[in-house]
């Protein structure tokens, strides 16, 4: 892995002018989702279309696209030599990132019950984005991050670290809420209740947003805080495009549950 990065890089300097380039792109790319989410929803789930490509099992499409976040990393980690790995911020800030993606790619997939198929449009955007950021985040984390040795005790730290255990969290039990709405042999869609969503409509996307934030916050970086701002955008979009469903939907639907931030939005 150090002689395919060193054929592609001239120095550790240029990688890293790379790897803030990547960051600032994700930011830009963040705004133009931003403006196209305007106009239209994400074609995946029940706003799955024909028009973005073939249909992919959904199994499948969520094992293998979010794969590379995981195997991208691990090579990283595992297979170049690491001069930050040894650092306890890193560590931490990189076990953070794995304890996501170890459950998203290797047993979230095998849980999803029903649901529809994904256009491949989606699949392959989402497999690429998992490549990308998954290179991005582990490559300053374990190669270029630099970090007081008292940076575990900094309040950025540990509020960050906080918010990414409650979005953990909050993301965890919100799709075993979601898996679990209908009972064997069952069909058609419900109303979720319990936990967060006695708030809001898209709980699980709440809690994966305050992931990021939190680890944002605590890595301190303009590469996750550029991971996190996509993700806001993205999410916040589904979240609010659920809650316009679910009225439209369900007659009975809660008229005081917000669609993202209880009690506001």
């Amino acid at each position: 892995m150090d002689a395919v990065l060193s054929t592609l890089f001239s120095s550790g300097e240029e990688e890293l002018y790379i790897l803030d380039n990547l960051a600032y792109f994700m930011v830009f790319m963040a705004a133009c989702t931003l403006v196209s989410l305007l106009f239209v929803n994400v074609p995946y789930g029940r706003y799955s279309s024909s028009k973005y490509g073939f249909a992919v099992n959904v199994r499948f499409a969520w094992f293998v696209q979010e794969l590379p976040a995981f195997l991208v990393p691990m090579c990283l980690v595992f297979w170049t030599t690491c001069a930050k790995t040894s650092l306890l911020p890193n560590q931490l800030l990189i076990a953070m990132y794995f304890c996501h993606y170890v459950q998203r790619s290797l047993i979230y997939p095998f849980l999803i019950r029903g649901g529809k198929p994904t256009p491949f449009a989606s699949f392959a955007l989402a497999f690429v984005f998992c490549c990308y950021n998954g290179y991005m985040q582990i490559r300053y984390l374990s190669h270029y991050a630099e970090y007081p040795a008292s940076w575990v005790t900094h309040p950025c730290f540990i509020v960050g670290s906080m918010l990414w255990s409650v979005g953990w969290l909050v993301n965890m039990h919100s799709d075993h809420i979601l898996r679990n709405l209908r009972k064997p042999g069952e069909t058609g869609y419900k109303i979720p209740t319990g936990g967060m969503f006695e708030f809001v409509s898209g709980a699980n996307f709440l809690g994966e947003i305050t992931e990021w934030a939190g680890f944002a916050l605590a890595g301190h970086s303009i590469h996750s805080l550029s991971f996190a701002i996509f993700t806001a955008v993205v999410l916040t979009s589904r979240a609010v495009s659920h809650h316009k469903w679910y009225l439209a939907k369900f007659e009975d639907y809660p008229k005081n549950r917000k669609a993202l931030i209880p009690f506001l939005l």
